[in-house]
């Protein structure tokens, strides 16, 4: 009977079995890409044309004629100038050149008279070299009068400027009624700014200058001929891409940077001249890169590691060397090869050398495609 109560208290002490799960992490399969790795730079935007409205002819502001922040087209009349000093000059040139054709008709006469009598020797050689020299001294006072009238009236028409170009006029610098057109008062009155394409200015280092140089060289990379984008102010990847239009002749020898100007269209006129904006450029192709996800990377005392999940579901911590960013990537160098499955998810449960249950996910950019 004692041999039995032990055997049910043997049975009830037993413990039960417990089944051993293996961890669970997300992986990402590791794939190469064509790539251009991309550099922002400041930028300053200006009007593919911004020409100055300059006053110039001296004189009161009589009208202003247009919209401030409009747009005006080639040919529209923006400023009058007070004419009256100017329409007396036109007036006193028309005297003159009255004068002279008088004089001209005068001196043609006495030609006309004195050419038949010398013929008979009636008078001198020397009356009509004389009569000769006034027809021609006469019409040269006319050509004379008939010039300065032309410019006489140019100048009256000075006092109506005009808009060169179609485009977007700014803010008056000077008011109705104030004298313009001489310093210190405004002799630039107003800026008319062509905007359905936009200027973009920005600098690049020495050594940026010299790595396009080479690539432009190189049949292998094109990055030269890669689109430029904008990005704006408030972050927004504007909608249009530009290119180069020039580099500058010379290197800062201060900042040691070079100017380079690049185009953009602007058919709605969104981007105004004055804004600033980072201009993104593409500064090296490429080819075959092998990225990897930045969250799957660990720094420790500037080495780099990722988990790698082997065919047998082992997990392995790999120090890894890696290149530049891209976008929410890095490029792998060495210790990785095309098709590694990586840890993405659950880096905290994966020890290198347990045994994970491993799904593999696909890895989605936070940055839209361009």
């Amino acid at each position: 009977m004692s041999f039995l109560v032990i055997g049910l208290f043997a049975c009830k002490d037993k413990p039960k079995a417990v089944s051993v799960t293996n961890p669970k992490v997300q992986v990402v399969s590791l794939r190469e890409h064509n790539i251009s790795l991309e550099k922002d730079f400041v930028g300053q935007v200006y009007g593919y044309n911004d020409i100055p409205i300059r006053a110039r002819v001296a004189g009161f502001l009589e009208q202003i004629a247009f919209q401030e922040g409009s747009y005006v087209k080639k040919g529209d009349l923006l400023y009058v100038v007070d004419p009256d000093q100017l329409l007396e000059s036109v007036n006193a040139a028309k005297s003159d050149l009255a004068r002279s054709k008088v004089n001209k008709e005068r001196a043609i006469s006495d030609l006309n008279r004195i050419e038949p009598l010398a013929k008979i020797n009636a008078v001198s050689q020397k009356d009509l070299d004389a009569a000769v020299a006034a027809k021609k001294s006469s019409e040269s006072v006319v050509e004379a009068a008939e010039a300065k009238l032309r410019l006489a009236q140019i100048r009256l028409n000075y006092a109506s400027i005009k808009s060169p170009v179609d485009g977007v006029i700014g803010k008056s610098l000077a008011g109705e009624g104030e004298f313009v057109g001489r310093a210190p008062n405004p002799v630039i009155l107003n800026t008319v700014s062509t905007i359905d394409s936009l200027r973009v200015e920005f600098f690049v280092t020495e050594n940026d200058y010299i790595s396009w140089s080479k690539r432009d060289k190189s049949e292998d990379d094109k990055t030269i001929d890669i689109p430029l984008k904008l990005i704006l102010s408030d972050g927004s990847l504007f909608e249009y891409k530009g290119k180069i239009n020039f580099i500058n002749r010379e290197v800062d020898a201060i900042t040691g940077a070079i100017l380079v100007q690049s185009i953009f269209p602007n058919p709605d006129r969104l981007v105004r001249p004055g804004q600033f904006a980072r201009v993104r450029a593409s500064v090296k192709s490429i080819p075959n890169a092998l990225l990897v996800p930045q969250r799957c990377v660990s720094e420790i005392q500037g080495n780099y590691f990722v988990m790698r999940v082997k065919d047998n579901g082992e997990a392995e911590q790999v120090g890894i060397k890696l290149g530049q960013a891209y976008k929410d990537y890095f490029v792998v160098d060495e210790g990785l090869t095309p098709n590694d499955r990586v840890v993405y998810e659950g880096l905290q449960r994966a020890k290198s050398g347990s045994v994970v249950d491993a799904e593999v996910i696909e890895f989605k950019s936070q940055y839209k495609a361009d």
